[in-house]
């Protein structure tokens, strides 16, 4: 919904509030998450997680029905306590339930079926709205196609094997205890907080996380409402191609060592973004003095402002593959991977609820824009010693699982 610009919505400020109080509350349950996944198992953890989502829908479709607002608001608190929980396991489990060489296409597999909500609910969008050429917000029918989709995530959430029930392609079994005590979860917790690679993928995920507010306030500040879902659809087709092209990078062996291949990624997302945050604020500093309506009628003006938004989503995809490849190969089991995602989620939903609250005020495009480009490039030293800190630990795991396996073969 968020692709379609602030929810689809015509005024950006009431949205924005609202995704501010959504992810305040998944904040909090993000870190909450590996004690409810502990107590109720994975599988749980996922359908609770989902029973959220169809109420914030149903608050913008009564606000874009009948303009009242109230809903929005409830919606957007309960979509934030239950979508936490859901952010914090889905991560879990695409990082810890494939193997190492595996775990690239895996977390794009995981975003590629997310994507596929987003590129229906786009192509429904786009079908209702394919003749409104003018700004403002999208037919109220819009909503009922989401509703039905998110009504759908629990059941199929249940699907889903616990880990325990679980066995790769390899042979090898997943550990994931349950039943830890909830003070022995809590310092497993401070002690992959205060660790190194955490500490330094940190900035990464601030940064991923922030500049989440922009794009939508932008598609819904400049765009008409087709454009919007035009933007809605191949955004989400253009992140599924980024996020597999990070994944094969980082998986197929087209270099021999890792680390070349890892390191080469992390060049190619370094200077995507930077261009791409350079051209946001070169288009942003024109569009604040001459305040466009583009539209795809005009392809000349339309062009240039919608390139840029799909370069947004093109960098946003790399690096969202990345990061959860990076914690992916931190540790082999899915009982650290769900602190790890959990964490790690838990401030990129902070920084995503600061964004929002500063976009609701409302501030400036030209300075979120520039923010934008300022926190990429903070985040870029930090996010390269992290790769090298995370192919070292890759490397220590490779080594255990080596020595592991040589024990067996002795033993047998």
């Amino acid at each position: 919904m968020n692709g379609l610009g602030v929810g689809g919505s015509q005024s950006p400020d009431l949205v924005n509030a609202a995704n501010a109080l959504l992810y305040a509350f998944m904040t909090v349950t993000c870190f909450a998450s590996p004690w409810l996944t502990n107590a109720v198992g994975f599988r749980s953890t996922l359908s609770l997680g989902t029973l959220g989502y169809p109420l914030y829908a149903a608050g913008l479709y009564v606000n874009n029905r009948f303009g009242s607002t109230w809903l929005v608001y409830v919606g957007a608190v309960t979509c934030g306590i239950s979508a936490g929980f859901f952010w914090g396991v889905e991560g879990a489990i695409a990082t810890g339930y494939p193997e190492e060489h595996k775990r690239g296409r895996y977390i794009a597999t995981w975003f590629t079926f997310r994507n596929f909500g987003n590129i229906i609910g786009g192509a429904i969008s786009l079908g209702l709205n394919n003749k409104a050429n003018y700004r403002g917000q999208v037919g109220y029918e819009t909503y009922l196609g989401f509703i039905a989709i998110q009504c759908l995530g629990c059941l199929f959430a249940l699907l889903l094997s616990n880990p325990e029930k679980v066995q790769r392609d390899d042979g090898t079994r997943i550990e994931a205890p349950r039943g830890i005590y909830w003070r022995t979860e809590l310092r497993e917790m401070w002690r992959l907080m205060r660790s190194k690679s955490i500490l330094l993928l940190t900035p990464l995920f601030w940064y991923f996380g922030w500049i989440q507010a922009y794009p939508g306030t932008y598609f819904a500040t400049y765009f008409t409402v087709r454009s919007r879902a035009l933007g809605s659809f191949l955004g989400a087709v253009v992140s599924t191609f980024a996020t597999w092209l990070g994944g094969t990078l980082v998986d197929i062996h087209w270099a021999k060592k890792r680390q070349t291949r890892a390191i080469c990624t992390y060049i190619l997302i370094a200077l995507l973004n930077t261009m791409t945050w350079i051209w946001a604020v070169y288009i942003q500093n024109e569009y604040r003095q001459t305040h466009p309506v583009l539209d795809w009628g005009n392809q000349a003006a339309f062009g240039r402002g919608f390139g840029v938004y799909m370069f947004e989503r093109l960098s946003l995809g790399l690096v969202e593959n990345y990061i959860y490849w990076c914690i992916s190969n931190l540790s082999d089991s899915p009982g650290d991977q769900i602190r790890y995602s959990s964490l790690l989620r838990g401030i990129e939903t902070a920084a995503v609820c600061i964004a929002f609250g500063v976009q609701a005020v409302p501030t400036a495009l030209i300075v979120t824009a520039s923010i934008n480009l300022g926190l990429w490039v903070i985040a870029l030293p930090f996010g390269y010693y992290a790769t090298i800190k995370v192919i070292r630990k890759f490397n220590e795991l490779d080594k255990k699982r080596g020595e592991n396996s040589e024990v067996q073969s002795t033993q047998l």
